[in-house]
């Protein structure tokens, strides 16, 4: 027999904001895999806290450093495929031996979440069934008390990583957008935002739905860093009744 490969997702922090069938999978279901940085418990474990069972197996996914290599290096896609590669083959060994393996993931599985890599890699070969979840930034565009979009407006979802030029296109042609991925990028990505005329209309959100939530203008923000789980939000203003 052959057991399943669940990509559970959490939702964006707030335990009560999780699926009713995520919640039944995390409880039932003995063996829990989630990704972590090395030394920390993880987000994703830290959501899922008093509802496992007692007899729970953890497989902790421990990211390998890469804050040392810039994303162009050739090294740094190394050395992650290799964590993925590790990753999947215990995974897959699991469930080839008739158990049933739930992979915690915050967010929803298919949105910019490392459970895409496991997936990709595993869906041809063994039964995996995806979750899908609230998302970080639908929690934060709620958090901020305004609609994203209105009518006709084109939203988009940015990454701070990406080039100043390329940025800067995304948010002039967009007219509301999600920034994600900001942390040390947040001086880049508030030059674009000025050059697509959008920086007086962007709101900071800091931990959407989780406990220390902040919710702020961007201009009112001094810091030159975000930690990670940061958006930067900018409403539509289009078509109403």
């Amino acid at each position: 027999m052959t057991g399943t490969l669940y990509g559970v997702g959490l939702g964006p922090g707030d335990p009560e904001l999780m699926s009713v069938k995520s919640d039944r999978l995390v409880r039932q279901t003995r063996n829990i895999a989630y990704f972590r940085k090395k030394g920390r418990s993880g987000r994703a474990r830290t959501i899922v806290d008093g509802m496992l069972r007692d007899d729970v197996v953890l497989f902790a996914m421990e990211y390998p450093v890469t804050t040392e290599i810039p994303l162009s290096d050739p090294r740094y896609n190394a050395s992650l495929s290799a964590f993925y590669s590790e990753c999947t083959a215990h995974l897959q060994k699991l469930v080839e031996a008739g158990e049933d393996v739930v992979v915690l993931c915050e967010g929803d599985p298919f949105f910019y979440g490392s459970f895409m890599h496991v997936y990709t890699r595993l869906k041809d070969s063994l039964p995996i069934e995806v979750v899908p979840a609230i998302t970080g930034m639908s929690a934060a565009w709620t958090a901020s008390g305004a609609p994203i979009t209105w009518g006709d407006d084109i939203l988009s979802t940015v990454m701070g990583t990406l080039d100043e030029e390329t940025l800067t296109k995304a948010m002039t042609e967009a007219d509301a957008l999600v920034v994600m991925k900001i942390g040390r990028n947040l001086p880049k990505v508030r030059r674009a935002l000025a050059a697509a005329g959008k920086a007086e209309r962007a709101i900071l959100v800091k931990y959407a739905s989780m406990e220390g939530q902040e919710i702020c203008p961007l201009a009112e923000f001094g810091a030159e860093t975000l930690p990670y789980f940061s958006i930067i939000i900018v409403h539509g203003q289009g078509r109403r009744p």
